[in-house]
């Protein structure tokens, strides 16, 4: 029951969480597309907890926070307030010059916490608190030069054949923005240097085969039209979406796991799901038989030197 002042009771676990001004407009209708509210937002999460927690659980979050919606400022928090819950999990993580206490979201109370702190966008750390120097996801990030998804289907298709090659199990991920994530689940025997090294030889690899489609260079006036083929998040104290996170977009769209036979669908784009019909898409459980098979990369990378000659 949502009180006079716009603040109701959530029950989310075996907590009761308070969500204020749930009817206050986060994703406005503009330009046709539909009209989102906190309280939108907050059942969204709710939902598809049970689908999207396994992703988060033990890892360091960058919090990305739109308290006027998607129109007003945005911010990034890495540092967890004093003034959030004790039941929320933080973590301790090092950096150059100190310590961040990023949020861990352990639970899905604390899902429905950050729903209410307005938190859009969950970024979540490649590692677990329990190992945080050793990832156990490597992400590679497909970013087309425009809005031609034809070009990231294109790139995502040659990137799992070349890692099938490399006998290393892979997923895609429509980003909910203009691209795709293709992540591989690893052992965590490496270390985050090796990691992206490894992905870096990847991605080249698959540059220097298509030179007019693709290309690795990081400044985007060396570019072109081509695609960039991002690995820079794998990189100790860098975040990449999570599965199932809303984006600060119109119309509020989902960066959703998929099957790679979505690949064969002409229509398919970045933001196909959204808040309306991204569970439905989780309960098919796309990456069913994937994240469970992590790897080391000792085997692949010899299996890529050996095609790299």
């Amino acid at each position: 029951m949502t009180g006079d002042d716009g603040t109701t009771k959530v029950r989310a676990g075996r907590r009761t969480v308070e969500v204020k001004r749930v009817d206050k407009v986060l994703f406005p209708g503009d330009g046709g597309a539909k009209e989102y509210t906190k309280g939108d937002l907050v059942d969204y999460y709710r939902a598809v907890a049970a689908f999207m927690l396994p992703h988060l659980r033990g890892r360091p979050l960058m919090l990305e926070r739109h308290p006027d919606g998607v129109d007003g400022p945005q911010f990034m928090q890495k540092n967890t307030p004093e003034h959030y819950p004790d039941w929320i999990t933080r973590v301790e993580v090092a950096k150059e010059d100190g310590t961040v206490r990023h949020t861990v979201c352990d639970d899905v109370a604390t899902l429905v916490f950050l729903a209410d702190q307005a938190c859009l966008t969950l970024h979540r750390w490649l590692s677990r608190t329990d190992d945080i120097d050793r990832p156990d996801r490597m992400v590679f990030d497909l970013d087309p030069a425009g809005d031609d998804f034809g070009q990231v289907r294109e790139a995502a298709g040659l990137l799992g054949e070349l890692l099938d090659e490399l006998k290393l199990p892979s997923a895609p991920m429509t980003t909910g923005s203009r691209g795709l994530h293709v992540v591989v689940p690893l052992k965590g025997e490496e270390d985050f240097d090796q990691v992206r090294e490894f992905a870096r030889d990847v991605a080249d690899t698959l540059a220097d085969a298509h030179p007019d489609r693709f290309t690795t260079a990081a400044r985007k006036k060396d570019r072109g039209d081509r695609l960039y083929l991002d690995i820079q998040r794998n990189a100790y104290a860098q975040t990449a979406v999570a599965p199932y996170t809303v984006r600060p977009r119109p119309g509020a769209p989902v960066a959703t796991p998929l099957t790679w036979s979505h690949l064969d669908d002409p229509d398919l784009d970045a933001r196909r799901w959204t808040i309306a019909d991204a569970v439905e898409q989780a309960r098919t459980n796309p990456w069913e038989g994937v994240m469970s098979r992590p790897r080391a990369l000792g085997p692949a990378r010899r299996r890529l030197d050996a095609l790299r000659g």
